[in-house]
């Protein structure tokens, strides 16, 4: 589907969605975004659900200034996909011994490294620059800095929610492996610190919203969050890649005979901000719940744990932003989830996928989430599917 316009008071806002099929919560959100004074763009993706301050799935271009509540505050929260050189045939009938490998490997939940993991022991691990980006700690909020131990014990850690490392098969039977996760707790207690430092400032106060409160150029708080929100957008880059690392490790010693090869690495953030020039604007592109979609650039666009994910290439729509969905979306919040479903339906809408199926995860049901295949299919206009996965271990916290 190409988009729906509707009105807003300062730009339309583009929805490539139903406007009648989002809660009323989440369109009061985008009529909110709508009336900030430096906005310049509004783009709303098919996984759009109510979020805090602003909707996740949305993509919100402003001219001179940045609102931290619409980055999230899991600051760098994105996927990483690779292809490997196994096929469904090279895979044993039981994967749980598989899954407890890379269960060991990888902390979830709010588990960390024992010691800082050494990433220069890491297979294909992108080293350039690691001492500079800790470096670079010196200079964060002075409220999180007492968090700098647990921060380096937390790299290469995968967190819990809707946060996951997947062994998958695609369409033709080739193995790929792929995670979800973002800055842990560094990131989200810097995004805490900074909301809250933006809903004093004076401009802010006439918002319709206190939780849209944002910083403007040129001033020294808008500098120290732009600071900050990079840095924790590297080290989401670096978490995923140290447990992408791991992974590529447990795989390779598992299936040692099979002399594992990898492609490229896919990777791409989903709640960041960036700087971009559109119209003759340079604008600041926040993007909550949503990946960048230039042309010819590879995108992941995950499913729940039960149904699928799909590889995708940009196509480059500027009214868009260049933006696609980050997922699914969420069609009912965790406690209605908890409310509606069992262990037992977990079990059902799971079977098939080596994982947890007891209460501790009924809030990640297949069945809390719109449809995959609905949400691709109303942004045909933005990306193109380069390859469909179907998890067959999902490991969450």
């Amino acid at each position: 589907m190409s988009y729906v316009e509707v009105p807003g008071a300062k730009v339309p806002i583009r929805m490539w969605a139903d406007p009648a099929s989002v809660e009323g919560g989440a369109m009061q959100q985008l009529q909110n975004v709508a009336t900030l004074p430096w906005i310049k763009g509004l783009a709303v993706m098919p996984d759009v659900h109510y979020g805090k301050g602003a909707t996740v799935g949305s993509v919100i271009a402003m001219q001179g200034a940045v609102c931290p509540a619409a980055v999230g505050v899991d600051i760098g929260c994105g996927m990483s996909a690779v292809k490997t050189s196994l096929t469904a045939n090279d895979l044993p009938g039981d994967l749980s011994r598989l899954r407890s490998k890379i269960e060991q490997a990888i902390p979830v939940g709010r588990g960390l490294h024992r010691t800082e993991v050494d990433p220069g022991r890491l297979y294909q691990f992108p080293t350039g620059g690691w001492n500079d980006f800790w470096a670079r700690f010196d200079g964060v909020a002075d409220a999180v800095k007492f968090r700098q131990e647990r921060a380096r014990l937390q790299m290469g850690t995968l967190g819990s929610g809707n946060h996951f490392v997947e062994f998958c098969i695609d369409s033709v039977g080739s193995v790929w492996l792929m995670l979800h996760s973002g800055s842990r707790n560094i990131g989200k207690e810097l995004a805490e610190h900074h909301i809250g430092e933006a809903q004093k400032l004076p401009h802010n106060q006439g918002l319709v919203d206190r939780d849209l409160a944002v910083f403007v150029a040129d001033t020294p708080q808008m500098a120290a969050y732009r600071h900050d929100l990079f840095w924790a957008q590297e080290y989401a880059k670096y978490n995923r890649a140290i447990m992408m690392a791991l992974f590529q490790e447990v795989i390779r010693k598992e299936f040692r005979k099979a002399r594992v090869t990898f492609d490229p690495v896919i990777s791409c953030h989903h709640n960041y901000v960036a700087e971009e020039r559109y119209e003759d604007m340079d604008l600041l592109v926040t993007r909550k719940g949503a990946i960048r979609a230039g042309s010819g650039e590879f995108g992941i666009i995950p499913g729940s744990m039960g149904t699928g994910s799909y590889i995708v290439k940009g196509l480059g729509n500027a009214a868009s932003f260049n933006s696609a969905s980050h997922g699914a979306g969420r069609k009912m919040s965790r406690s209605a989830a908890k409310r509606r479903f069992t262990t037992r339906d977990l079990e059902e809408q799971t079977r098939g996928v080596e994982c947890r199926k007891d209460s501790g995860v009924v809030d990640e049901i297949p069945g809390a989430y719109k449809p995959i295949e609905k949400v691709i299919d109303q942004q045909r206009d933005l990306v193109e599917v380069v390859a469909k996965l179907k998890q067959v271990i999902c490991v969450k916290g």
